[in-house]
């Protein structure tokens, strides 16, 4: 099928996106923008749409999380084009990585492995495949491997998640409730007389053992955060309606009408539960 026809082809599936991909980036007769990208410019852009499509799972707008995972998807193609270009790899050796890592981590799905055990068991049998190959890359140390550009809180939760693997860990989370009191104070302490580099350290302190709760309570700590970000917003959102309903806006009222306004919120919300 001639490069064109396959471009406006709607049944071309992942071969049209590619050649879509390869087009746009054209030297003589791509897009400018598109042909002036490089692996640090779209690098952002990767991680954006990754929290769009997180975005939709969340609110179940699934109409919306089509178009989302294809906005990721393209992202895919977009690094595999660049790379291709720069004689690195393409996006068929991206799928044969791929598909080659899935089957070789599943043995009891894809080889003479027994299906016969727990998830549990099963995630343990997939951090020691992890682990060996890892240990054929060199990377030696349990916290290698953890990329360093991760959101703080989720990196926090999986070095956490790494060094209890190997036994750096409070035995129950009351350890970790006891100790989340103990940086809390040391928090207190340092505002009250040290200085700025002190309070940020301690307050570091606090959130990286606010994230290790999370974890020995079996919550991720970011989507926790994400969902609390949301239901401040709705509530906040709320308390606004109801001012703009009185004629005024937030800066014209005081902190004790809105927190009533706020209480008020909360209460209707926990009666349509």
């Amino acid at each position: 099928m001639p490069e064109h026809d396959l471009v406006h082809d709607p049944e071309a599936g992942i071969e049209r996106l590619l050649e879509i991909m390869r087009r746009l980036r054209d030297r003589d007769t791509g897009c400018p923008w598109d042909i002036e990208q490089d692996f640090d410019t779209i690098a952002p852009y990767t991680i954006e749409e990754a929290y769009e499509v997180a975005d939709a799972i969340e609110r179940r707008a699934w109409d919306e999380l089509k178009g989302e995972l294809g906005d990721l998807l393209f992202q895919s193609v977009f690094h595999a084009q660049m790379a291709q270009e720069a004689g690195h790899f393409t996006f068929q050796d991206v799928v044969r990585t791929m598909s080659d890592k899935m089957v070789a981590r599943h043995p009891h799905v894809f080889g003479n492995e027994t299906r016969d055990k727990s998830a549990e068991q099963q995630t343990r049998d997939w951090e020691a495949i992890k682990a060996a190959e890892r240990a054929e890359k060199a990377q030696r140390g349990a916290l290698e491997g953890v990329a360093g550009n991760l959101p703080a809180l989720l990196r926090a939760y999986k070095l956490q998640q790494r060094a209890a693997r190997v036994g750096f860990d409070w035995p129950d989370t009351g350890d970790v409730i006891a100790k989340i009191a103990e940086e809390a104070n040391e928090l207190v302490e340092a505002r009250d007389s040290l200085g700025p580099d002190e309070i940020e350290e301690e307050y570091g302190d606090l959130l990286f053992v606010m994230a290790n709760l999370g974890r020995h309570l079996g919550v991720e700590p970011e989507a926790a955060l994400r969902r609390a970000n949301a239901k401040f917003t709705r509530r906040f959102t709320a308390v606004e309606a109801a001012l703009a309903e009185a004629g005024k806006r937030p800066e014209d009222s005081d902190l004790a009408e809105m927190d009533a306004l706020w209480d008020a919120v909360k209460a209707r919300e926990k009666e349509h539960r």
